[in-house]
């Protein structure tokens, strides 16, 4: 058995421009094939596990039999749509390595680092965390990310999604860009714990650190350089990861 990793490319086909934005071309390259190419050329996984909607077609029609393929049928959120791929996992994967399909920047060497990572430590959550200096500039998306909250121990209390951090967690610029590579059993039976947020009843990933921390389970963090963690939710963000490859 080996390390899984996860794509999860279903969302909600969030549109600029009238094009779902994992289609959008950053550095040539749409941004869903940018990530199953940084995947795999990690050597992590061979044929990773890419998360599609019932209306996946153009998603496969991207990655095609590059990798294998699991359906959420409602977006119900980045937990569900793990859910959505545990029949494919269960039984099949010492650990579960999940992506984003429009989170194109990730490098080969990061996915591999953050594997091997939990690997050695056999921690139940490895997550990747990233530092900015202050939120301006083109470090202004980062604005909106998690905020990890640690003790006078330097240990992590809890990570507080940016709605619900107070004025003072605002302002702290050690992040969770939510990059996690999970223990596979830890993860299957901890699922089913998140609980739904908001009237659209979505399942976020991102709930199970805090899970993890208050049941004494091992969180590793590694830090990564915030250019390759950025995310793309606006055509403002669009451009900024365009600058930064071509910068």
């Amino acid at each position: 058995m080996h390390t899984r990793i996860v794509i999860l490319a279903a969302g909600k086909s969030t549109r600029m421009n009238g094009v779902s934005k994992m289609f959008l071309e950053v550095g040539g390259k749409p941004m869903v094939v940018r990530v199953l190419d940084a995947a795999i050329a990690s050597g992590v996984d061979a044929k990773p596990l890419a998360v599609v909607g019932k209306n996946g077609d153009g998603v496969r029609a991207e990655l095609g039999g590059r990798c294998d393929y699991a359906v959420q049928e409602e977006q119900k959120g980045t937990g569900h749509a793990v859910q959505c791929a545990e029949t494919a996992l269960r039984g099949n994967a010492d650990a579960i390595l999940v992506l984003y399909g429009d989170n194109c920047m990730i490098g080969a060497g990061t996915i591999r680092r953050l594997a091997e990572a939990r690997a050695k430590s056999g921690a139940a959550i490895t997550m990747l965390t990233t530092t900015v200096p202050d939120f301006d500039g083109w470090r202004k998306p980062f604005y909106d990310f998690g905020r990890l909250v640690r003790g006078a121990d330097g240990k992590i209390l809890r990570s507080v999604e940016k709605k619900d951090a107070s004025p003072q967690e605002l302002e702290i610029k050690e992040l969770n860009p939510s990059f996690c590579c999970f223990d596979a059993a830890w993860l299957l039976e901890n699922l089913k714990k998140i609980k739904p947020h908001n009237a659209q009843g979505e399942y976020y990933l991102t709930d199970l650190v805090q899970i993890a921390i208050e049941e004494g389970a091992k969180v590793e963090v590694i830090p990564v350089d915030a250019h390759e963690v950025i995310g793309v939710n606006t055509q403002e963000q669009l451009e900024i990861v365009r600058g930064l490859l071509v910068g």
